[in-house]
């Protein structure tokens, strides 16, 4: 049996047949567990003859006696197997042992690819096994001691001659995703591990207001979210309270008070239509909306509830004042625990509601994505084990509260883990966001591929050299745009992937570890793709036509399944179940998944128009008329394609664009032309351009689909 510091799960996926049982990775103590679980089967330990070992666990294979050893850079793999397969006989397990790797934490696999290969070529009956190591990956809060060293999760085994790359990377993170999963602290409170947060950065961390250069330590933020949330209390009966605040220090206080009240934060989308707005606050049946006077004069667009529904927070927090006093004091003698009891933060935990989003409604009504307590704090885990950030470390947020980018990771993150957090109400003021990168040395920067072409004519490179990382999500980012900025800033934005339904994180691209001696350094980015999956997650890919399930490198619709992924939307089981089955999500995006664990976007499934039969991407479409026309990606966007219906063909491809002429018919057919020349299919050619002022986008930078369909189907 496993050591009580190391979990063993699933063991009735054992076969009693000979198998190849290849772990994620392997260090000392984990290999007595391994020792254990088949004392009774005869052991053979296999080892590939380039690999470095941590000399230990060489020791101990040296002393264990039988082994054997195999070359990833042997011509015949096959060959190879068959001299090992006699190994196999009699239920005896040939267990392969893989060497160091510098990878990044929460990696679920240390074995390079060419290993792996090799491995899936001797034509073996595979039994992948993932081994987590929670105390490499955790928060701040966290205290390592009361985690288990390695959860170990058999997983399904991969029958003789079906082993590939792609099948076993699925079957590797589908076990992961179950290791993972088993945290405790997935069924915490968000409001308690946000309380452990503030308490355990009290005067270590601050938030600094770009809006007016205010300052406010964790300890003041806490004081004042606790005496606001009795306020709220008092204030209304309902589950869920409206938020209509930009980033900063007031928009997070309102975040936290509402948790703490026991209740539920709705950041809406103040930049959203009427009927839009409307929609969510019907949807999230509230009554009270939390707001600033001043933000009220300037978003005057906004459909307002009568003011006797808004709090605002400018107003009433200088009438606790004395209040504030009292929990400040408080709050530094007691305890996190006593004062979460006192403020029955355990309440509310787990699967409960913990915050509710809506869909940007880029193709149609938003929805409310009902985010758990689990949801969040899954991917504050996993986005920030990812990450590994060194102490002192500084983040700007200025993407909206309603963007669930900006909600988790430049909102929850920052105060749980212990990261100074900067904001600024806009993500489009990109002078003075500049002079705040600079003034503050903040080193971790998220944004969109829209917002960062503000950054390439206007910025002084001079003011971005504290910057570390860069990520950008929403929307593709192009090679070109990550090239020029990289040469004009000296740091190449990284790609991410993630959606509301995901709390949002999935995946992300981050700079190449050092190389370290004697291991192999595993990579951590890809140009192109969107990064390796975040720790905990399981992928898999359905085909868009039969909807059956195909290898994870090839190209079809993505699921995903972890800790982080929601439950349903708010109030419309219909929807919930088009898109959830099993726990597994589907995401409506096109990409596959290349041999070291690299995710790469297609397109979304809603951007594909189906001509005679096949599957035509629109964005692969823009990007090959954007290079025929000579369109700069790092400008603004200037063509959008758009599939309508046609009943000839099932759909045909449309065009807008802001740069046609009054000639549009025979600029169509000079298009036509050109990208024939460029090797696209006929079938994927524009059937006619339709010119427009401009193209519609959200306010994240996404393609507005809906409006652009709107457009097409008007001018068709």
């Amino acid at each position: 049996m496993p050591s009580a510091s190391i979990q063993l799960l699933r063991k009735d996926r054992l076969p009693a047949t000979g198998i190849l049982v290849v772990p994620g990775r392997l260090d000392l103590e984990s290999l007595h567990v391994f020792e254990k679980l088949f004392a009774s089967r005869k052991i053979t330990w296999l080892v590939e003859e380039t690999a470095h070992h941590d000399p230990a666990l060489l020791a101990h294979l040296e002393k264990s006696g039988s082994g054997a050893m195999f070359s990833s850079t042997d011509a015949a793999p096959a060959a190879a197997g068959s001299q090992l397969e006699p190994y196999l006989a009699d239920g005896g397990v040939l267990i392969f042992v893989p060497g160091r790797a510098t990878a990044r934490p929460g990696t679920a696999c240390h074995i390079p690819a060419a290993h792996l290969k090799m491995l899936c070529g001797f034509g073996l009956p595979i039994l992948p096994v993932a081994v987590d190591c929670p105390r490499e990956s955790t928060l701040s809060i966290e205290r390592k001691s009361s985690l288990p060293s390695a959860v170990i999760v058999i997983g399904e085994p991969i029958s003789k001659g079906n082993a590939s790359i792609a099948t076993f990377f699925q079957k590797l993170l589908e076990a992961n995703e179950e290791a993972y999963t088993s945290r405790s602290l997935f069924k915490d409170s968000l409001a308690m591990a946000l309380l452990k947060g503030l308490k355990k950065h009290g005067s270590k961390n601050k938030i600094i207001d770009g809006a007016d250069d205010s300052e406010l330590d964790f300890n003041g933020i806490l004081a004042r979210a606790i005496v606001f949330s009795k306020f709220i209390k008092a204030e209304t009966d309902k589950k869920r309270v409206a938020i209509v605040l930009p980033p900063g220090k007031a928009g997070l206080i309102a975040n936290l008070a509402v948790l703490f009240a026991g209740k539920v934060p709705v950041n809406l989308n103040f930049t959203a239509g009427h009927d839009a707005v409307k929609s969510c606050i019907r949807q999230a049946d509230v009554d009270r909306f939390i707001t600033a006077d001043p933000f009220v004069r300037k978003i005057s667009s906004f459909p307002w509830p009568p003011n006797r529904d808004l709090i605002f927070i400018e107003r009433v927090l200088p009438t606790l004042k004395s209040k504030i006093v009292q929990w400040s004091i408080m709050s530094r003698i007691l305890s996190a625990g006593i004062l979460g009891t006192l403020l029955g933060l355990d309440k509310n935990r787990g699967e409960n509601e913990a915050t509710l989003l809506f869909t940007s409604g880029s193709s149609g009504e938003p929805k409310g994505v009902v985010l758990s307590h689990r949801n969040v704090l899954a991917n504050v885990c996993q986005f920030g084990a990812r990450l590994d950030l060194p102490n002192h470390s500084a983040i700007l947020g200025c993407l909206p509260l309603f963007h669930s980018f900006g909600c988790t990771v430049t909102l929850w993150f920052p105060i749980i883990d212990g990261v100074n957090l900067v904001t600024y109400p806009s993500p489009l003021e990109t002078k003075r966001l500049a002079e705040l990168i600079a003034l503050h040395q903040i080193n971790i920067f998220l944004s969109t591929p829209t917002f960062l072409r503000g950054y390439m004519k206007r910025i002084d490179p001079a003011q971005f050299t504290s910057l570390k990382l860069v990520v950008t999500g929403a929307e593709k980012l192009p090679q070109s745009l990550a090239a020029a900025f990289e040469e004009k800033f000296g740091v190449r934005p990284q790609e991410g992937y993630g959606l509301t339904e995901t709390s949002p994180a999935t995946n992300v691209n981050l700079p190449d570890l050092e190389p370290q001696k004697d291991a192999p350094t595993l990579p951590s980015s890809r140009n192109g793709s969107v990064g390796q999956l975040l720790p905990g997650l399981a992928i898999k890919i359905t085909d868009p036509v039969t909807d059956k399930e195909v290898p994870i490198n090839q190209q079809g619709i993505i699921w995903f399944k972890g800790s982080n992924v929601f439950k349903g939307y708010l109030g419309d089981p219909k929807k919930t179940a088009a898109v959830l089955s099993d726990g597994w999500f589907r995401t409506g995006d096109v990409g596959r998944v290349d041999d070291d664990g690299f995710l790469y976007i297609e397109g979304r499934i809603s951007r594909f128009s189906k001509i005679a039969g096949e599957m035509v991407p629109h964005e692969t479409v823009e990007a090959a008329v954007n290079k025929v026309l000579g369109l700069d990606s790092e400008a603004e966007r200037r063509i959008a394609v758009v599939g309508i219906p046609d009943k000839q063909k099932g759909e045909a491809i449309l065009l807008l664009s802001t740069i046609a002429g009054p000639a549009v018919e025979q600029e169509c057919i000079d298009l036509r032309y050109k990208l024939l020349d460029e090797g696209l299919s006929p079938l994927w050619c524009p059937k006619k351009i339709i010119a427009v002022t401009e193209i519609p986008v959200l306010a994240s930078g996404k393609l507005d689909i809906k409006s652009c369909e709107a457009l097409a189907k008007q001018n068709a």
